[in-house]
C-alpha cells in the first residue's frame, strides 16, 4: 500500500492541450431519458461496515442489463452520432457504419450493444489472455471478436491499425495525444451515475473512493462531485500497486507508462492513464493510493457477505475504504460519510 497526496490539486493542467473532463450533466440526462432501457441504479447504505463511519455504495452492476458503469460510455458515444444525424434515430441510422476498439471486458459490451441498437458493425480486438466465455458475451451482443496481441497494447495497436486501414471508428475508453474527442464523449456519460449518486445520498460525502484504470470513471465522477459538492469531500483514487499509472503521473508531472506484473485487478491493470482523465484528476483528487492484490481480494468475502459481491477491479475502492491504515491516514472517524463505486458484477 502506498498514499501519496496530490501536489496539484486544484491547479493547473498537467497536459496543455488535452482538456479537462467534461461536467455537462444536462446533456447526458437529456439524451438517455430517450432510451427505453435506461433507468437509475439504487444506492447501497451500509452502517457498521468500515472502520469508522458509514458506507454509501453506489450499485453499477446491472446498469442497463450491462454489469458494469461501461454501460454508460462507449453506448452514450454511439447513441450521440446517431441522434447527430436525426431527432428520431432507428435499428438503421448507422448502417454501414464500423467501430472498433480493444477490450478486456465491459468497454466491449458497451460498444456492441450500442452499434447493435442503432445498425452499425463492432470490432473488438482482445488479447491472448482473454477467456474465452468472454468472446461468446461480445457474440451474443452481435460483435465481431478479433483475438490478437498477447497483452491489452498489443490489442490496442491492432485496433488502430485497422481502423486507419479500413476507414472504421476508432473508440476507445482512454486518451492520448491527438485522440480527444471521442474518450471526452465517452466520459461524459460516466457523469450520470456521478448525478445519481449524489441525489440519492442523504448529505455530501466527506470521503469518496474511486478505483481506477486508465482514470475515466475516477476523472468523471471527481469533475462532477467537485462541481456540486465542491472542495469539501476527500477524493481519492484507488490503483494496482502493479500499475499505478495515475500516481506515478501526479509524482512525476506528466503521463507516464509504468512497469509491473499482472494485478488480479484485471480492469484496472492499465500501465498509461488517460491524458484526459489525468488533468482531472490532477485538479480534482486529494489522494492517489495503490494497493497490493492481497489488500483488496481479503475484503472480497466480507463483501459479498453483505450484497456487494464484486470482482477484485469493481470493489478495489470498497476495500480502500475497509483498510484499517488507509482509514487512519485519511482521518476518518465516526462522523465520516463515504461513497464508494461498485462498478461491476462478479464474474
Amino acid at each position: 500500500m502506498r498514499l501519496v497526496k496530490n501536489p496539484d490539486r486544484g491547479k493547473h493542467k498537467i497536459i496543455d492541450n488535452a482538456p479537462f473532463p467534461s461536467t455537462d450533466i444536462d446533456k447526458v440526462s437529456t439524451l438517455l431519458k430517450k432510451c427505453p432501457i435506461a433507468s437509475e441504479t439504487p444506492l447501497l447504505e451500509l452502517a457498521n461496515f468500515l472502520p469508522q463511519g458509514n458506507l454509501w455504495v453506489k450499485d453499477e452492476r446491472e446498469r442497463m442489463g450491462l454489469g458494469s458503469f461501461k454501460a454508460l460510455g462507449a453506448a452514450y458515444v454511439i447513441a450521440s452520432h446517431a441522434h447527430n444525424l436525426t431527432e428520431n434515430p432507428c435499428s438503421t441510422t448507422l448502417e454501414g457504419k464500423t467501430y472498433v476498439t480493444a477490450s478486456a471486458g465491459n468497454h466491449g459490451l458497451s460498444l456492441a450493444a450500442g452499434a447493435r441498437i442503432f445498425g452499425a458493425q463492432a470490432v473488438v480486438f482482445i488479447s491472448e489472455t482473454v477467456p474465452e466465455t468472454f468472446l461468446n458475451r461480445l457474440r451474443e451482443k452481435g460483435a465481431i471478436p478479433v483475438r490478437e496481441g498477447s497483452d491489452y497494447a498489443a490489442s490496442m495497436s491492432a485496433a488502430l491499425k485497422a481502423a486507419e486501414e479500413n476507414d472504421w471508428i476508432l473508440l476507445s475508453d482512454s486518451s492520448w495525444e491527438n485522440y480527444l474527442e471521442k474518450p471526452f464523449k465517452l466520459m461524459e456519460g460516466y457523469l450520470q451515475m456521478a448525478d445519481e449518486a449524489m441525489s440519492q445520498c442523504k448529505s455530501k460525502a466527506t470521503h469518496v473512493f474511486l478505483q481506477a484504470g486508465v482514470g475515466g470513471l475516477a476523472g468523471a465522477v471527481a469533475a462532477h462531485i467537485r462541481k456540486i459538492w465542491g472542495d469539501a469531500p476527500v477524493i481519492t483514487v484507488v490503483e494496482p500497486s502493479a500499475a499505478p499509472a495515475l500516481q506515478e503521473s501526479i509524482e512525476i508531472g506528466r503521463p507516464v507508462m509504468t512497469q509491473g506484473p499482472d494485478s488480479v485487478m484485471g480492469r484496472l491493470d492499465c500501465k498509461e492513464p488517460s491524458f484526459i482523465a489525468l488533468n482531472g484528476l490532477a485538479r480534482d483528487a486529494d489522494f492517489f493510493l495503490t494497493l497490493d492484490d492481497h489488500e483488496v481480494t481479503s475484503y472480497l468475502a466480507k463483501m459479498s457477505r453483505a450484497n456487494l459481491t464484486t470482482t477484485a477491479s469493481g470493489g478495489a475502492g470498497v476495500a480502500a475504504a475497509m483498510n484499517n491504515e488507509v482509514s487512519k491516514l485519511l482521518k476518518m472517524d465516526s462522523k465520516s460519510k463515504t461513497l464508494c463505486f461498485l462498478s461491476e458484477v462478479a464474474e
